[in-house]
C-alpha cells in the first residue's frame, strides 16, 4: 500500500463551502477510481500550535503502484484541482510506502 499525505494551507479568502466542496470531491475518489482504498480529511486540533498555517489534511491510501499512477493523470485528480489551487496558500506532499508491523506483547510494553 501507497500512503500519499497532502498538508493544506488555505488562502485566507476561502470560503467554508468552498472547503466543504473539495472535502466532498476527496471522499468520492474511492468510488470513482480503481484502487484508491480510503480517502480520509482531516481538521487540525493539535494543541502544540506548530502546524505552521497548515490546517488541513489529506490521507489518501492506494492499493500499489498501478493504483498511485492511474490516479495522477486521471480526469478526477484534475478535477480535483480546478476547486483545489484558486483557494490553496500553500501544500505539502509525502507519499510513502506502508508496510505496517504489528507488534509483539513485549514491544507494546516498551512503548
Amino acid at each position: 500500500m501507497i500512503r500519499h499525505i497532502l498538508l493544506i494551507k488555505f488562502k485566507d479568502q476561502a470560503t467554508e463551502s468552498e472547503i466543504a466542496e473539495l472535502k466532498a470531491l476527496f471522499e468520492a475518489i474511492p468510488s470513482k477510481i480503481e484502487g484508491v482504498v480510503a480517502v480520509e480529511w482531516g481538521v487540525n486540533d493539535s494543541p502544540e500550535g506548530k502546524n505552521k498555517g497548515f490546517t488541513h489534511s489529506v490521507l489518501m491510501t492506494f492499493a500499489d503502484e498501478a493504483a498511485r499512477q492511474r490516479y495522477l493523470p486521471h480526469p478526477e485528480h484534475d478535477a480535483l484541482k480546478v476547486v483545489f489551487r484558486p483557494i490553496l496558500e500553500d501544500l505539502i506532499v509525502l507519499d510513502y510506502q506502508s508496510n505496517p508491523k504489528r507488534l509483539t506483547n513485549k514491544e507494546k510494553l516498551c512503548t
